[in-house]
Formats: C-alpha cells, sequence, structure tokens
C-alpha cells in the first residue's frame, strides 16, 4: 500500500545550497526512494520554481511569501505570519494524508482545529528563539539587532504550537533533550539532517591549504570567519580559503588585508566539493550552538582533518571524529600539527562507524515513512 505524505517547506528546496533546504530536499529525495509519495507546498522567497521537483514529487504547489513592514506589526513572528496563505490551507484539505511542517516557519496552521484529526509532524531545524537571540548578539547593525531579538521574543512564545503535532522530528540530540523536556506529551525523534552524502569519500594525499566555508551573508558565519581571519588565519604561514554564498563587503575587506587569505565568492557546487575534498584542514568553528551544522557532516563525509569548537559538534555525538579546539592558540596548534600530517588509512572505517546508519538517508528516511 502506498504512503502519502504532505511536506510543507518554507522556501523552495532546489537547488539544495543552503542549510535549511538540504535538509528538505535530501530528506524529499530519500522519502521518495523508500516509497513514500510526496504532495510539496512550498513558499516562493527569493528563489524561482523548479521543475527538477517535479520529478520527485507526486504534485508541487507554490505560495507567495508576504514581505515588507506590515507582516512585521503582528505578535506573530515575521517568518511565520508571511506564510500565512489559505491557499496552501485549502490545498491540505483536499487530501487526509499527514503533514510533515518543515520548521517553525512553515506551522502557522499547525495548531488549526480545522485540520484536527489529521497526523501533523513537525520537523525541529533550529530552537528558533536561541537562533535569533544568537544572531542579535553577532549582528553589527542596531536596526538589526533590534529586529532579531524581537522575533526571538515572537519564536519563544509562538514555539508552544508544537504543542499540537503528534510527532517532532529533532535535528540533534541536545534539541532532542529539550523538547522531550518541553512538550512530554509529543512523541520526539532524533533524525539528523538529511544531505548529500551516501558514502565516505576521502582523499589520502596532502594538500597545502586551509578551508573555512559556509553562507558569508549570514551573521553566524561573517562573525565566525571574522574571528579565524584576524585571530588565526594572519597568523598562519599557510594558504587559507573562505568560500561561499555572498560574502559581505566587510568580510572581503578584512581577508584582502592578508596576503595569504582568500575569499572565493559563489563558488558553483562542483568548486565547492572540490574544495572541500581538497583541503587539508576544515576549520569548523561557530558562536551558536543551535540545530546542527550541515558543513559539520559535509566535511566528516568529503573532507580530511578538521577543527572544530564545541558549539559546533553539540548535540552531534561527533566529537571523536574531530580535532577539538577553542581559543585562537589551540586552533593555530592543531593547524601546525594537521598540515604536516598525513590522513591515516584507518580514518575512512573510523567514521564510517561513527556515522552509519545513524547519519544515513535511507535509514531515516525508513523511519519517517514507518510512522507515517
Amino acid at each position: 500500500m502506498n504512503k502519502y505524505l504532505n511536506i510543507v517547506s518554507l522556501n523552495v528546496p532546489y537547488p539544495p545550497n543552503y542549510g535549511g533546504v538540504i535538509d528538505i530536499y535530501y530528506k524529499i529525495k530519500a522519502l521518495k526512494a523508500v516509497g513514500v509519495k510526496i504532495i510539496l507546498h512550498c513558499f516562493l522567497y527569493n528563489r524561482p520554481e523548479a521543475k527538477e521537483l517535479e520529478e520527485l514529487c507526486e504534485e508541487v504547489y507554490y505560495y507567495k511569501r508576504r514581505t515588507g513592514w506590515l507582516p512585521n506589526f503582528s505578535f506573530l513572528p515575521y517568518n511565520v505570519i508571511g506564510r500565512k496563505n489559505l491557499t496552501l490551507f485549502d490545498n491540505l484539505k483536499k487530501n487526509t494524508y499527514p503533514i510533515l511542517f518543515e520548521g517553525l516557519y512553515s506551522c502557522y496552521f499547525l495548531s488549526s482545529q480545522k485540520l484536527k484529526g489529521r497526523m501533523k509532524i513537525f520537523r525541529e531545524c533550529n530552537i528558533e528563539h536561541d537562533y535569533f537571540y544568537a544572531l542579535a548578539q553577532a549582528e553589527h547593525s542596531a536596526w538589526k539587532r533590534l529586529y532579531y531579538l524581537v522575533e526571538g521574543i515572537r519564536f519563544r512564545y509562538f514555539e508552544k504550537t508544537v504543542k499540537h503535532a503528534d510527532y517532532i522530528l529533532s535535528v540533534s540530540q541536545s534539541d532532542t533533550d529539550y523538547l522531550k523536556r518541553t512538550y512530554p506529551n509529543v512523541p520526539t525523534l532524533f533524525i539528523p539532517c538529511f544531505h548529500a552524502n551516501d558514502r565516505i569519500q576521502i582523499r589520502r594525499n596532502k594538500t597545502d591549504f586551509i578551508l573555512y566555508h559556509g553562507n558569508l551573508s549570514v551573521a553566524e558565519n561573517i562573525q565566525a570567519a571574522l574571528f579565524l581571519i584576524k585571530h588565526v588565519f594572519s597568523r598562519l604561514p599557510y594558504r587559507c580559503i573562505i568560500a561561499g554564498m555572498n560574502p559581505s563587503q566587510l568580510l572581503t575587506k578584512t581577508a584582502g588585508l592578508y596576503p595569504n587569505v582568500s575569499v572565493e565568492a559563489n563558488p558553483s557546487e562542483e568548486r565547492m566539493n572540490e574544495l572541500i575534498r581538497s583541503a587539508q584542514i576544515h576549520t569548523l568553528i561557530t558562536f551558536q550552538s543551535t540545530g546542527l551544522k550541515l558543513k559539520l557532516l559535509n566535511s566528516l563525509f568529503n573532507g580530511k582533518h578538521i577543527i572544530a569548537n564545541h558549539q559546533m559538534l553539540t548535540g552531534s555525538g561527533l566529537e571523536n571524529l574531530c580535532s577539538i579546539a577553542e581559543t585562537p592558540d589551540e586552533i593555530i596548534h592543531q593547524c601546525h600539527i594537521l598540515m604536516n600530517k598525513n590522513i591515516d588509512s584507518d580514518l575512512e572505517k573510523v567514521r564510517e562507524a561513527k556515522l552509519f546508519p545513524l547519519y544515513s538517508n535511507i535509514r531515516q528516511a525508513e523511519r519517517i515513512r514507518d510512522i507515517i
């Protein structure tokens, strides 16, 4: 018997080139592989409709997201009220299949009495109020900092809508603990991020550069990259590359002060994959412990040596696969060691034993299939 599932996505999940949509796209792909038929509902926001999704889904619906100042005048989060769409609601009522709400952004209708009796699943991707509070701390603009603080407060109250879900699918072990403690009446399953990898691919050759990668327009990543440039890369004799989407002017200008540091803006998927596989060292530093960082998974599946701080590893259970360093001096010390260290022939086996089956897309898709 076929199983069907409505998925409400906060954005168009193609191309899968940043955190939230990567998880959604590869989840859809894995669910299709295990026999689940998907009816996809997604909001248009800075991304066009994608015909590629029609190959994976039975039906694909698109809805306009409201932006501008007006949605800010609400007790609900700006990112939620802008995704209130009555056509979406009407389309959800056209069938009786379970509904998977991707992130709190998409949860406006989760508590609706008119959906009572339907199986509703909430996919957590961040503890949103913590995420927005952390963005506020990382932001230099006073107006943006105020927006992030207000949005964090609104999400703190809106999160209570989660109690109307039948299941919560959490993204990290630490988030699982929080959600189980906060919403004890809703079963919570730890389902890690879905990703592009199905096997470990580590190159054994030694190379001469260190990599930091991420969405370089996001305050969290800008903060981490600036920290690395000023306090780590500037003190190293090695080539250091910062790669990612839409780097800020401040980031590019700061990197330009040091001859060994370069920024690669908006690399193609092929180029980014090549950088990830070629780098001798990945520096995975963050000052936010929310969610699970997909760059960590990509680096573990494809990269060589990895230096990470505790906040990057929070809730992952992957601490023993990385060299842990917190301070600039500790990071620099690890860089000197790992730049001259060959790749251990057993590294692939160690990572495979730790990453499978927990971080297997197919295994996690089967778990979702089994509850719907």
